[in-house]
C-alpha cells in the first residue's frame, strides 16, 4: 500500500494454519538499499485445508486479524498486498514460443521480446485452471541457445523457454473472495516457494542451482533455481499437520498433545521420556519413540522432494544444495534428514539482509511473508537497479516476466 507520506510495502501469506502479514519499507539510510521491517502480524487460520480456501469466512477472519496487527505495530493503513497462492492444485509445465523478426534490419527490440515470450503463453489449459505466472528460463536467436537478453542482436528467428504455473480457478477465486471480505486488494499473486526463496538465497546460490523447501502445515512448496532462473516448481501434500497426525497415532495420544510433543520435541532430544500436562493430566513418552515417528514422516518427505528433482534431471546434482523454511523448519534434525535422503548440502534458512524488527520475524515460518513484502518492494515502482540488497545485482533478475498478467 502507498501513502503521500512514505511508501510501504506489505506481504500477506495466507497458510493452512495461520495467516502471516509483514509490513516493510525501504531502508534510506541503507547505501545498499535495504529493506526494513515495521510491522508484522499473525492469526491462526480455521478456514484452509492443505493450502485451499475451504470456508471463506474464516479465512477472511483469520487475513483481517493478521492484517489489523501489523497495522497497529507499523502504524499503516493496509489496503493491498502481495498474496501468495497455495495448495497441490498448483501445477507447472515448461512452454515455448516462436516468433520471426519482421524489422528491416532484425534487430531484436524489447516489444519483440514481449510477443515471444507471449507466445509462450499461449497453450491449451482445461477451463477450469489459469496461468498465474511464468519465467522465462532462456531464449534463442536463429539456434543460438541460452541467450539470456536478445534485445539488441539481429536475427531472424527469436524462440523463449518459459516455465508456466498454473493454479485452479475455482481455488483463485475463493482466496479473493476471502480478501475482498477482509478489504484486501491482492496487489499481485505469486507462489510461496519463490517468495521464500527471496527471503533465504543470495545470487550464488540461484545460479549454481539450489532447491528451496518451504515445509507449511498443510502442504510444502518446493522451487528449483539454477542460472538464475526458476526450473521447476512443486506443491506437495504432505506438511506439519501429517506429523502432528502421526504423534496422535503412534503415541496414542490427542492431537492438541500431539502438537504439543511435536513443538516441544527439540527440548527433550537428551532426556529418555517427556512428560507433557494436558488438561490437568500429565502425559509421559519416550523420546525415541517420537524420534521415530518425526523422522519416518520427514524420510517421506524428502522422498517425496527427490521424486521431483528427478523429473527435471536434477537430483543430487545441484552445488548450492538444499534450503529449508517453513514452520516445520524447526524439527530437530530435518536438514540431517535432507541431506542423507537427498545426498547433497543442506541447511536451515536464514532471512538475510533485512533490517528493522527483523529480529522479531527471524522464524523460518515468517519467511515467506517477508519474502512477499520483498517482492512488493520490487513492484512498487523502486528502480530496480538500485535496490541491490542481495549484494549481487538485481534479486528479481531471475524471472524477467514475474509479473506479467494474464487475463482469465
Amino acid at each position: 500500500m502507498r501513502d503521500s507520506a512514505s511508501t510501504y510495502y506489505v506481504g500477506l501469506d495466507v497458510g493452512t494454519a495461520y495467516v502471516r502479514c509483514v509490513v516493510g519499507i525501504l531502508d534510506q539510510q541503507s547505501t545498499t538499499g535495504r529493506p526494513s521491517i515495521i510491522g508484522h502480524g499473525i492469526a491462526p487460520n480455521l478456514g484452509m485445508r492443505k493450502g485451499a480456501v475451504v470456508h471463506i469466512d474464516d479465512t477472511a477472519e483469520a487475513i483481517a486479524h493478521a492484517v489489523t496487527e501489523a497495522e497497529r505495530i507499523s502504524g499503516k493503513q493496509i489496503k493491498e498486498a502481495v498474496v501468495n497462492v497455495n495448495g497441490t492444485h498448483i501445477a507447472s509445465l515448461d512452454s515455448k514460443g516462436v516468433i520471426a523478426i519482421s524489422t528491416a534490419n532484425r534487430k531484436i527490440t524489447p516489444q519483440d521480446r514481449l510477443r515471444v515470450e507471449e507466445a509462450a503463453t499461449i497453450i491449451q489449459i482445461p477451463a477450469n485452471r489459469e496461468i498465474i505466472q511464468a519465467f522465462t528460463k532462456n531464449y534463442s536467436v536463429d539456434g543460438q541457445h541460452n541467450i539470456k537478453d536478445p534485445v539488441g542482436m539481429q536475427g531472424v528467428r527469436l524462440e523463449a523457454d518459459m516455465h508456466l504455473v498454473t493454479a485452479a480457478t475455482p481455488n483463485v477465486h475463493s482466496l479473493d473472495l476471502a480478501l475482498e471480505k477482509a478489504q484486501i486488494t491482492p496487489s499481485h499473486h505469486t507462489i510461496s516457494g519463490l517468495a521464500a526463496a527471496e527471503a533465504v538465497l543470495n545470487r550464488q546460490q540461484k545460479e549454481v542451482g539450489t532447491v528451496v523447501v518451504d515445509i507449511g502445515a498443510g502442504t510444502t512448496n518446493l522451487v528449483i533455481i539454477e542460472d538464475g532462473e526458476i526450473q521447476h516448481v512443486a506443491v506437495l501434500p504432505i506438511g506439519g499437520i501429517n506429523v502432528t497426525n502421526d504423534l496422535a497415532i503412534g503415541l496414542q495420544t490427542d492431537l492438541d498433545v500431539a502438537e504439543m510433543v511435536k513443538v516441544r520435541f527439540g527440548d527433550f532430544l537428551k532426556k529418555q521420556t517427556i512428560k507433557i500436562a494436558a488438561e490437568k493430566e500429565e502425559h509421559v513418552f519416550e523420546v525415541d519413540k517420537i524420534r521415530m515417528i518425526v523422522e519416518a514422516r520427514v524420510e517421506e518427505l524428502f522422498e517425496y522432494v527427490d521424486k521431483e528433482l528427478h523429473k527435471i534431471h536434477r537430483s543430487r546434482k545441484l552445488p548450492g544444495g538444499v534450503v529449508i523454511v517453513g514452520g516445520s523448519a524447526k524439527l530437530p534434525g530435518v536438514a540431517q534428514v535432507a541431506k542423507e535422503r537427498l545426498e547433497l548440502a543442506a541447511r536451515i534458512g536464514t532471512l538475510r539482509d533485512v533490517n528493522g524488527l527483523s529480529d522479531t520475524i527471524n522464524d523460518p515460518s515468517f519467511y515467506t511473508a517477508a519474502g512477499l513484502m520483498i517482492l512488493d518492494m520490487f513492484l512498487g515502482g523502486e528502480d530496480k537497479e538500485s535496490l541491490d540488497y542481495s549484494g549481487g545485482g538485481n534479486p528479481l533478475s531471475m524471472i524477467d516476466t514475474l509479473w506479467r498478467k494474464f487475463k482469465r
